[in-house]
C-alpha cells in the first residue's frame, strides 16, 4: 500500500494518525480531571469522616467505557488507509472520471 502512496499522502495519513492520538490524550486528561473535581464533590458533601454511597462510579463508569473505546480505535484498530472522507471522496472521483 504504501509503495502506492505518494509522500504527500502519506504525510496526510501520518497527520490524521497524529491528531487522533492527540484527540484521546485531550480525551484522557479532561476525563481525569473532571472525575477528579467530581470525587472531590462527593467527598466533601458527604463528609470527610462519614462517606456516603459512592455515587460517582456511576458516571466514571460510563465515561470510562467510551474512554475504552476510543483507545481502542486510535492504538489497536487503528484506520489502516487514512481517514473514512478521504476514501469516499476518492470514490465518488473514480465515478465521475467513468461517466
Amino acid at each position: 500500500m504504501t509503495a502506492q502512496m505518494s509522500e504527500e499522502e502519506m504525510r496526510k495519513i501520518a497527520e490524521s494518525r497524529v491528531a487522533q492520538k492527540k484527540g484521546f490524550f485531550i480525551h484522557l486528561i479532561v476525563y481525569i480531571t473532571v472525575n477528579a473535581f467530581i470525587v472531590g464533590i462527593w467527598a466533601v458533601t458527604s463528609g470527610l469522616t462519614n462517606f456516603n454511597y459512592p455515587w460517582f462510579i456511576y458516571p466514571m463508569g460510563g465515561w470510562g467505557i467510551g474512554l475504552i473505546f476510543h483507545f481502542l480505535g486510535v492504538f489497536v484498530f487503528p484506520k489502516q488507509g487514512g481517514d473514512w472522507e478521504r476514501r469516499e471522496i476518492q470514490k465518488e472521483l473514480e465515478k465521475l472520471k467513468k461517466q
